[in-house]
């Protein structure tokens, strides 16, 4: 038997009558497209331009159909030979040779359609569709059989006697055909659904996607879905928003704080953040939002829960060098025994949808509980990113999943190096997450010290205070506070008077001026000097005159 479904595990569907049975295609993630899988005994078009995968997704569902007690018959009607598609599909996991032609029958169409046109080419798919027991019926070339059609009308009385043959026989039917922007076919009219393939260029880089235009029978994932060709055939990357798209209205309620093993810090989050609960380490490159992140999860292996690291820039040997520099001594022990794992991603094109993917399912995969995670940094997950304007909705909806699986996610995110005030790269990020931790330089007497503070924490107290912390071969340390600087959110430190803290004069002048007064040269004590004198010598004249009144 071939592998086939209910839509809703054989129950009744809301209007009293009986779901429809689907034939699972067993292609990664179209069958979550298409709510279950294409319905069975239905016709379907897949068009799309050369090169956008047609011929590899039907082949691919052909191979996975047969292999799962399935009949195919695959008819092409184009030049290219059944050896040349063959041996470019050989590459492919899923191409099996051992169900050729028992399983799955190939055959050339052209000649007959060619001498007898259109009635000659239905004649043939009788002929060895039913003998062949076929349950899944493909038809590469469609444009050329429209060819030999004297009209549109003729062509779709065609596309209805084909339907009627392989409804009578219980099969699926796949309709394939070059498709160009603009262009109208008239089988999409008369097919049940239609799966649009594209490939175009965004900047240097090729994108292919899919959109289920038309789905009878049943509901889909309507809008466009990024898709990959690998040496495992065709995989679909749902938009996150869209899979996500009714989570959870809540999560686990046994919170608990998580933290950092820094005491200072620890101390103004009031214990640590709350478990389930997402926080933004916010600042410009080097001032330590990784080696934190680090920390954050070495202390919770420390503690017996479990931590992924999820990174962009650094290979796994480099975070550990690293580690290892700054006091972590014990942080690759957690790695080399699988509580602390590091899910590096070469510098290669990234799709955000397939990273999206890649994290939550190793996380499901896991089965753990009380996870730590640190995204380092989301700036890989930008640069993914093919529609810039989706990103306030992808981590939203990435971030809702995250909280919803009771993992406690810290993301880094950088702002500019040089800049007089604190700039986020993506401000809708601050309304996304419940906490955002500040790191940031600033400059005093030709040096410069780094600077923590949080800026936002929902549900729980915390220490606003502006802390200094260092970073040395023994770790890091945070201070009490950074007492003898005001103005440190501008970048631009000014001392305040107090014992020990009074610069020299010229110094504190400098470092007392207005902001934007850069350049402006100040008054000197002569020119004080001579308006004191002048204002002495006006004072006796005015007192005449007053004796005189």
């Amino acid at each position: 038997m071939a592998n086939t479904a209910d839509s809703d595990e054989g129950t009744q569907a809301k209007d009293g009558r009986s779901p429809a049975k689907r034939l699972v295609t067993n292609v990664p993630r179209l069958d979550f497209i298409t709510k279950g899988g294409l319905i069975l005994g239905s016709s379907y078009a897949i068009i799309g331009p050369p090169g956008s995968g047609k011929t590899v997704l039907a082949n691919q569902i052909a191979f996975q159909h047969v292999r799962n007690g399935g009949k195919a018959l695959y008819i092409t009607l184009l030049s290219e030979s059944h050896g040349r598609m063959l041996e470019n599909l050989s590459q492919m996991t899923f191409f099996d040779p051992s169900v050729i032609p028992e399983r799955l029958q190939y055959l050339s169409a052209y000649r007959e359609l060619e001498k007898e046109g259109l009635k000659g080419l239905l004649e043939l798919l009788r002929k060895n569709a039913q003998p062949h027991g076929a349950t899944l019926l493909i038809i590469d070339g469609m444009d050329v059989a429209k060819e030999f059609a004297r009209s549109d009308l003729s062509f779709k009385r065609f596309l209805q006697d084909l339907q009627t043959f392989c409804n009578i026989l219980g099969c699926t039917t796949l309709l394939l055909a070059p498709h160009h922007e603009g262009e109208i076919h008239p089988e999409n009219t008369a097919v049940d659904g239609i799966f649009e393939l594209s490939l175009w260029l965004h900047g240097p880089r090729a994108v292919r996607e899919l959109i289920a235009i038309k789905f009878r029978g049943g509901p889909s994932l309507l809008g466009r879905h990024e898709v990959e060709i690998s040496d495992q055939g065709m995989v679909i990357h749902p938009r996150t928003e869209v899979q996500f798209a009714h989570p959870a209205a809540k999560g686990r309620e046994d919170r608990i704080r998580m933290p950092f093993g820094i005491p200072r810090l620890d101390d103004a989050l009031k214990g640590g953040v709350l478990s389930g609960s997402t926080t933004l380490l916010l600042g410009a490159p080097g001032t330590g939002k990784t080696l934190l992140g680090l920390r954050f999860l070495l202390e919770g292996a420390r503690a017996g829960q479990p931590g992924v690291y999820f990174g962009f820039y650094e290979t796994p040997p480099r975070l550990i060098e690293k580690a290892l520099g700054t006091g972590m001594h014990d942080f690759k022990k957690y790695v080399d025994e699988g509580l602390i794992e590091i899910q590096w991603q070469p510098p290669l094109e990234h799709n955000m949808d397939s990273l999206a993917e890649r994290l939550l399912e190793r996380i499901e995969e896991r089965k753990v509980d009380r996870l730590r995670l640190f995204i380092d940094g989301v700036s890989g997950f930008r640069s993914a990113a093919v529609y810039p304007d989706r990103l306030s909705r992808f981590f939203s909806a990435l971030t809702h999943q995250l909280r919803m699986m009771d993992v406690t996610t810290l993301y880094s995110d950088e702002t500019p190096l040089f800049s007089p005030g604190v700039e986020m790269a993506q401000p809708e990020a601050a309304s996304t997450v419940e906490n955002v931790i500040l790191v940031r330089y600033v400059e005093l007497r030709s040096q410069l010290y780094r600077l923590l503070s949080i800026m936002k924490m929902r549900e729980s107290a915390y220490d606003s205070s502006i802390r200094e912390f260092s970073i040395s071969e023994n770790g890091i340390t945070v201070a009490d506070t950074f007492e003898s600087a005001e103005s440190i959110l501008t970048g631009h430190a000014r001392l305040t008077s107090g014992p020990g803290t009074a610069p020299p004069a010229k110094a504190r002048s400098a470092l007392k001026a207005p902001l934007g007064s850069a350049g402006k040269k100040p008054r000197t004590a002569k020119k004080k000097t001579a308006q004191k004198k002048a204002t002495t010598k006006k004072a006796p004249a005015s007192a005449s005159r007053r004796s005189r009144t």
